[in-house]
């Protein structure tokens, strides 16, 4: 009688069997508060016990467009569309750093909270969804950055045009995400059981990033590599980063056919990360 009493009270039932699409976005509901409390700490532990403390925020893009200026765009002289060097880099470093951070640190966020996962229930896509809006709000950041740069190339009396493709950022964003997103699944989970790949992502985004668009323009491939032009439009980030470029400042290769193949590919990853996770997820607290 009792056992009939307590089943009625039950309002959480944990069990392994789902969908292998089923996100769970309920239960991701139902924790949202913790979710928040994720994303806080997240965002909190990136500038904790440092001096210059959000400031980093900004210090770290603005070095890194520095450096790029320096070497790529007067040593190298590598043409960036007639566009202001900063500006130009700044638009695809911020996009490709929250690919990068999504990705990074998604692939790993298992193992790292291994000790958490074996203590307690929640479901587990909260980790790195997270992860996601914690970088979405330090991408927001830089984006004021990067709006700073363009009000004052404005004034200046450079020649940057935006467009009506400018209303697509919140889809770029979404996509960049899901993106991130996707690839961190699949790596996450694979790396629960298999280390190699963690290894492999801690040196291969780096290098991935010199196939997309971001201290280049496409145009400049297309006109001075065209053999290797095809290797830069396979990277489903290069659509993004170009489409960002074009929407803001006028310049860069805006193809439907690209954003296509990328939106396309994004949800091909997504969902794939999608069904590798959930098919891992019942077993990788036993294996992490």
């Amino acid at each position: 009688m009792n056992t009939l009493t307590n089943d009625k009270d039950w309002d959480t039932e944990i069990t392994a069997n789902s969908s292998f699409f089923d996100l769970k976005l309920k239960d991701v509901w139902h924790y949202r508060d913790l979710l928040l409390l994720f994303v806080r700490r997240d965002f909190v532990s990136f500038y904790k016990q440092t001096i210059l403390g959000p400031v980093w925020f900004f210090v770290q893009p603005v070095i890194t467009i520095l450096f790029y200026t320096l070497v790529f765009g007067n040593l190298a002289g590598i043409p960036v569309d007639g566009l202001p060097k900063p500006l130009f880099y700044l638009a695809g470093t911020i996009v490709w750093n929250y690919f990068a951070e999504c990705l990074t640190k998604t692939s790993t966020v298992f193992r790292d909270s291994a000790g958490l996962l074996g203590k307690v229930y929640f479901p587990r896509l909260i980790m790195p969804l997270s992860i996601v809006l914690s970088n979405l709000i330090k991408f927001g950041v830089q984006f004021v950055l990067f709006l700073i740069l363009y009000v004052f190339y404005l004034v200046k009396g450079s020649v940057i045009i935006p467009n009506i493709f400018i209303i697509m950022l919140p889809l770029l964003i979404v996509m960049i995400a899901a993106l991130g997103l996707g690839f961190g699944m699949i790596i996450s989970a694979v790396t629960t059981k298999y280390r190699d790949l963690a290894f492999i992502v801690s040196f291969g985004v780096p290098l991935l990033m010199y196939t997309t668009t971001v201290i280049f323009p496409l145009s400049v491939v297309e006109v001075k590599y065209p053999a290797y032009s095809w290797l830069v439009k396979f990277n489903p980030v290069t659509a993004i980063i170009e489409a960002f470029r074009y929407g803001f400042l006028g310049r860069g290769t805006f193809s439907w056919e690209l954003i296509g193949y990328s939106l396309i590919t994004t949800l091909i990853v997504l969902l794939t990360g999608t069904v590798i996770f959930n098919r891992v997820e019942k077993t990788f607290v036993d294996t992490v």
